[in-house]
């Protein structure tokens, strides 16, 4: 399964390369800020390189005017349309709702998504997002930094859940089953790339059975980038109905991300 996934989520592709050169200042100034805070260290200001001092005072130009296109104009990023979309979904009082039960996990290595499925701090993500790590430490958009161990994982369907030490945290429903509607509308929020907090929308397009699983999973066509692995997909009533783990080259359906179903995490939860 790591093969596929790693052919599946981590193939490059232009956009995302030019967005990490962009943001790759602003992604270690913000690690190290966080680190800083979980050991109680003093914050130092740090000077911030010109091109990333360029690009933030665009982007901030760009938002006091309500558009996003000059960036665009000036980089030909088509993959930061997504921000508009967040922007737009982020109005909404059930999607800022529902983003303050979506973390960040961080790892040694890498980042990824998660989001709380009760309000004493269980976490549903992706096994391979916790994988071999050391130490997890789960952001909340609205409830600060929490140390996080593993209560389960399920690699076989890549999934995994933690267990953070809160209370009242908040947190999405799970649906209880879900069954396939062509061409269904939902939601999902992640922190793909460098960005975090990002809401976005796609449509369900049908069942995939992948080569080294047993059980199958769904397409949906959705802007689904490296960062997005753990991601909620939310229906229109606002029930969890999968997690995003990857995208796929489909030979009918072209560049779509992937979700296992909300039925396979009850069936290995209950048992």
């Amino acid at each position: 399964m790591a093969k596929d996934r790693e052919e599946h989520e981590q193939e490059p592709i232009s956009e995302e390369e030019l967005i990490e050169l962009v943001l790759e200042a602003q992604r270690e100034a913000l690690e190290k800020e966080r680190q800083a805070r979980l050991e109680g260290k003093p914050i130092k200001p740090k000077r911030t390189p010109p091109f990333a001092r360029l690009i933030a005072w665009l982007i901030a130009i760009t938002l006091t005017f309500g558009s996003f296109a000059v960036i665009f104009e000036i980089f030909s990023i088509p993959a930061v349309e997504f921000l508009k979309t967040s922007a737009r979904l982020s109005s909404q009082n059930d999607i800022q709702t529902y983003k303050q039960a979506v973390v960040q996990i961080s790892t040694e290595e890498s980042k990824g998504t998660g989001f709380t499925i009760s309000e004493d701090g269980l976490i549903l993500t992706n096994a391979h997002v916790i994988e071999d790590a050391l130490t997890l430490t789960v952001y909340f958009p609205e409830d600060g930094i929490y140390k996080a161990e593993v209560v389960a994982s399920y690699p076989e369907i890549d999934t995994a859940i933690l267990q953070v030490e809160g209370n009242n945290l908040p947190y999405l429903t799970l649906a209880e089953n879900y069954k396939f509607t062509s061409s269904e509308a939902v939601y999902f929020i992640g922190n793909p790339l460098f960005f975090s907090g990002i809401a976005n929308e796609g449509h369900v397009l049908g069942k995939k059975l992948l080569s080294d699983w047993h059980d199958e999973v769904y397409m949906m066509r959705a802007p689904v980038y490296r960062g997005n692995s753990g991601s909620p997909v939310i229906n229109m009533n606002g029930e969890v109905i999968g997690v995003v783990f990857a995208t796929i080259e489909d030979d009918e359906h072209g560049h779509v991300g992937l979700f296992i179903p909300v039925n396979l995490i009850h069936e290995r939860m209950i048992n």
